[in-house]
């Protein structure tokens, strides 16, 4: 599982119904992290649970004496989570990238929502966009700081 995490001061995501064609804003947060959620083919409870602890303990936010040392909830930080498969392009042969290693809907879908679950039974606020549609994301980045994590790569 990949997570690009990006601390922001404002975030939204809206959701194009193909069918419709009608635009909903499916999520904002004020202060907080806008995170990119990719699921592989491989992944299970165990690579959820390991990045809900990564993600929501990162301590990204400054203290009193300017260093990185707080984390989203001292400082009431909020979550906003996208889906996006393309996290897990591989882009090492040609010019097209392959998505062999995103998982189905299938399998992403149930572990996306416990992704979620998790982020939320810490008590923070969590948005989310909707899965397995055209997504708009807008926000205004603080720092610019971005990270990316993996839950395969935890040493």
């Amino acid at each position: 599982m990949r997570a690009v995490i990006q601390r922001v001061l404002r975030a939204s995501v809206t959701s194009r119904d193909e069918a419709t064609g009608t635009v909903e804003e499916t999520g904002a947060i004020g202060r907080g992290f806008l995170v990119l959620l990719g699921v592989a083919t491989s992944d299970t409870e165990a690579d959820v649970d390991y990045l809900v602890g990564k993600v929501t303990g990162l301590r990204l936010f400054e203290d009193e004496a300017g260093k990185m040392n707080l984390a989203l909830g001292e400082v009431g930080g909020g979550l906003l989570v996208v889906s996006q498969f393309t996290l897990l392009g591989d882009c090492r042969k040609g010019r097209r990238p392959g998505f062999d290693q995103a998982a189905r809907p299938e399998v992403a879908i149930p572990l996306y929502e416990r992704f979620v679950a998790g982020c939320r039974a810490t008590g923070l606020l969590v948005g989310t966009g909707r899965f397995q549609t055209h997504m708009e994301v807008s926000l205004v980045n603080d720092g610019p700081v971005t990270l990316l994590l993996d839950s395969q790569k935890t040493f």
